[in-house]
């Protein structure tokens, strides 16, 4: 990046708003990039996929542009997009007016911290552009590296690449760093900031890493790049402050809900501290159960999303990345007032038996066997074959796949949804969707007409039914699958 007459600390822009609502046209007509790079997205019209670009101020500081889809199937994506960003861009049609995602982005924002922006209402002058140069550079920039990467690619004769916003820190061509969760050590042979080589990168930059010493395949979306030693690690247990949008319903101990921090999400379990219930208005502090590992910070803000029907209903902040599996108590609670307040607090010691599903895999326990079997897994999407002819397409004997793809599970890079099937965590989440989606429009879903709608064998479409009914997203209902009738989510 060229420094211009007033360039301040790097910021990153994010788009917001409904579905056809002209985020992308406004950000062609401001930076001449056409963000939607998948020939889908270019013959429908719509965005699916993240998108980037530059953006020059007249000031001479450039801004980084995150461009996210409207559509409600890809309100995860636009989660994970938002993530990190300094202030908004809310598109809003003149002759649609405000429209459900409208209302979802602004709330997902609102729980992101993000409280600064523009509104443009598109087909309609917008004015002259003038809060990034009354932005303040953001908190964290003498930090460790975080990146929370949103893209990982090869290229030919360059190698291994991620994408991501850079949290804080700065990370610099030459450098070791770790990937989280598996602990991955790699060195950075290459940094870019808006296609253009840099020596180093700062906090709030759109930022792209040329990786050596790890396969690109290795890497997903949702993983974090850090510094070597940094004291973050991933984790089964948040102490989080929560919020609940006006519209939510109660949560009761024991919710299911998805959990978004970053570019990651994570199914939870929802421990209220502070009563029985958390209702909306009434932030209050919750320990969240994580079915996946989150690499959090305190004072980093999450996002909750329900499972059925797909809605975000609040967000928090979170106060301890580290605790102990408790429940309510005036001793819990006052301890987590106190880390709120900035206070001394004496730290708990380890337990003697810590409990194994709050504890990771390491790295090297994820052999290059197991990282075979997640990128099969990943690659199969949403129909997956069965365990056996995963494990035959990996080179292994069944006994050792099925041992490797339990430690996949501990390391949230797969999912059991049947005796011999597993999926990978996003395009199952993908599939809950669909199906939660044909339950509200039919009032049931059936294993017959998941299988027809969706694709694939009557085989996956059980599993993912029986999947859907253990978790209690669904209950069966003779041969058919409803949504549970709850007074909480």
């Amino acid at each position: 990046m060229t420094p211009g007459r007033d360039a301040g600390p790097p910021l990153t822009l994010g788009t917001a708003g409904h579905i056809d609502h002209g985020k992308t046209a406004l950000i062609i007509a401001l930076t001449g990039i056409n963000t939607d790079r998948l020939p889908e997205e270019r013959s429908r019209g719509i965005s699916i996929e993240l998108g980037y670009a530059p953006l020059d101020l007249p000031s001479g500081r450039r801004l980084s542009v995150v461009d996210v889809p409207g559509h409600e199937r890809f309100v995860r994506t636009m989660v994970a997009g938002s993530s990190g960003i300094d202030m908004f861009l809310l598109c809003i049609a003149a002759d649609d007016g405000v429209m459900p995602q409208t209302r979802e982005h602004l709330a997902v924002l609102r729980q992101l911290g993000v409280a600064e922006g523009v509104v443009a209402i598109t087909k309609a002058d917008i004015g002259e552009p003038g809060v990034a140069s009354r932005l303040p550079g953001r908190a964290g920039d003498d930090g460790p590296v975080r990146l929370h990467v949103d893209r990982s690619f090869t290229l030919r004769g360059i190698g291994t690449v991620v994408t991501g916003t850079l949290w804080s820190g700065a990370v610099r061509e030459g450098e070791t760093v770790r990937v989280l969760p598996r602990g991955l050590e790699a060195r950075v042979r290459s940094v870019q900031v808006h296609d253009q080589p840099v020596e180093a990168a700062e906090a709030g930059q759109r930022v792209a890493l040329n990786l050596a010493g790890v396969a690109w395949r290795e890497l997903r979306r949702g993983d974090v790049v850090t510094t070597p030693g940094a004291e973050l690690r991933p984790g089964y247990l948040l102490d989080v402050r929560v919020e609940l949008e006006a519209h939510a319903r109660p949560l009761r101990r024991g919710a299911r809900i998805h959990v978004h921090h970053g570019t990651r999400e994570a199914p939870a379990r929802v421990v209220p501290l502070e009563g029985d219930d958390l209702r909306p208005g009434a932030p209050a502090l919750v320990q969240l159960r994580l079915e996946a590992p989150l690499m959090a910070a305190p004072g980093d803000r999450v996002i909750l999303r329900q499972v059925a029907p797909p809605d975000t209903i609040g967000g928090g902040r979170v106060v301890d990345v580290a605790p102990r599996k408790h429940g309510p108590g005036s001793d819990v609670v006052e301890r987590l007032r106190a880390i709120e307040r900035g206070e001394p607090v004496e730290v708990p010691a380890p337990r003697e038996e810590p409990v194994a599903r709050e504890a990771p895999v390491a790295a090297e326990e994820l052999d290059d066997d197991a990282l075979r079997l997640a990128a099969l897994l990943r690659s199969d999407g949403t129909s997956p074959r069965a365990d056996a002819d995963l494990a035959k397409a990996a080179g292994l004997e069944l006994r050792a796949a099925e041992e490797r793809l339990r430690r996949l599970e501990q390391a949230g890079e797969a999912v059991r949804v049947a005796r011999n099937l597993h999926f990978h965590p996003e395009p199952l989440a993908e599939l809950e969707a669909r199906v939660v989606a044909i339950c509200e429009r039919d009032g049931q879903a059936t294993i017959a007409g998941v299988r027809d709608e969706l694709g694939g064998s009557r085989k996956v479409a059980q599993a993912v039914l029986e999947h859907l009914d253990r978790t209690k997203v669904t209950r069966r209902e003779g041969d058919a699958h409803v949504l549970r009738r709850r007074r909480a989510v």
